[in-house]
């Protein structure tokens, strides 16, 4: 199998390097506009494959039809972003260059299934649905796998834990206003509000929401390491048709009271990409806390075309 990811910078090539470790396609494909950053990059990846470990082939190329006949494609190509600056901020710019990269590769990969990892990350999903014009199970965005991942490590710290117990479920859209749902979070089987006090999930669940902004507070730039093995976690879901549940934002035909957005919920990865969208009861606070998330993909796809009819 062969995977092609869109962007080398530092997700990217961290997704890149998490799939090649996981040794389980043939071929991975690193590609962006700045010539030699993907080659040099991919290059620095072979030569630490005799370390780790894997065959995975990895290259690097500035030119599209080097991506053909590929399975997967993930994209993280856009602009990072900075501090002060908001997801939404990055909305016009970064659905032009999605919505490029994406032509590009799906002409050369009509078959594939595209995961998408740029911000804002529900809107992109649907830039990228839009322009492949691929069936809405092969389009998919990576937030909830990452999301979920930082609420988890948040519970661990401050329970003491392994990580490996912790099984958790966030919904909504992808930032601040994601919808953590802690009565669907277990420790080892054990439901979180019977181990954590109420007012000490909520600050976690607030600084589950934030999680992105507090590392580019404190690094100037956008998280990479979580990000690209969240992306990697749902390309292996994939390719071992392990029917895996995972939170994916994924395309609505009515589950959750949704409909024509992308937007985050439990979702069963398999060869086919999205296999079915799991639904499970939710409370009235949080039907409506997923109200309100929705809306707020609503007013950004609202805003996107606002600004693309001038």
């Amino acid at each position: 199998m062969k995977v092609t990811v869109v962007g080398a910078g530092n997700v990217g090539a961290t997704v890149a390097e998490c799939v090649a470790r996981k040794d389980m396609v043939d071929d991975v494909v690193l590609i962006d506009i700045v010539e030699g950053l993907p080659q040099g990059k991919a290059l620095d990846m072979a030569e630490a494959a005799p370390i780790h470990g894997f065959d995975t082939n990895v290259v690097g190329t500035n030119d599209y039809a080097d991506t053909a006949g590929s399975d997967i494609c993930v994209i993280t190509a856009g602009l990072a972003r900075k501090p002060g600056m908001s997801r939404d901020d990055l909305l016009a710019k970064n659905a032009a260059i999605v919505k490029s990269v994406t032509e590009q590769f799906v002409a050369h990969s009509p078959n594939s299934i595209i995961i998408v990892v740029s911000n804002p990350l529900d809107v992109m999903t649907y830039v990228a649905y839009m322009a492949s014009g691929f069936p809405s199970n092969r389009v998919m965005g990576m937030a909830g796998v990452l999301d979920t991942a930082r609420y988890r490590a948040f519970i661990s710290m401050e329970l003491g834990v392994s990580v490996r117990d912790i099984q958790a479920l966030l919904m909504g859209g992808h930032g601040d206003t994601m919808v953590p749902l802690p009565n669907f979070t277990t420790i080892g089987g054990i439901a979180l509000p019977e181990l954590m006090e109420a007012e000490k999930i909520n600050e976690i669940v607030e600084r589950t929401k934030f999680g992105g902004g507090e590392i580019v507070k404190l690094m100037g730039t956008s998280a990479w390491y979580a990000p690209g093995a969240a992306a990697a976690e749902m390309v292996e879901a994939i390719v071992k048709d392990s029917n895996r549940v995972l939170p994916c934002a994924v395309w609505m035909n009515g589950e959750y009271g949704q409909e024509g957005i992308f937007i985050g919920a439990p979702t069963r990865l398999g060869k086919k990409g999205v296999e079915e969208i799991v639904e499970v009861s939710l409370t009235e606070d949080e039907n409506a806390l997923m109200e309100s998330s929705a809306q707020h993909v609503r007013d950004n796809l609202a805003t996107l075309e606002r600004i693309q009819n001038g």
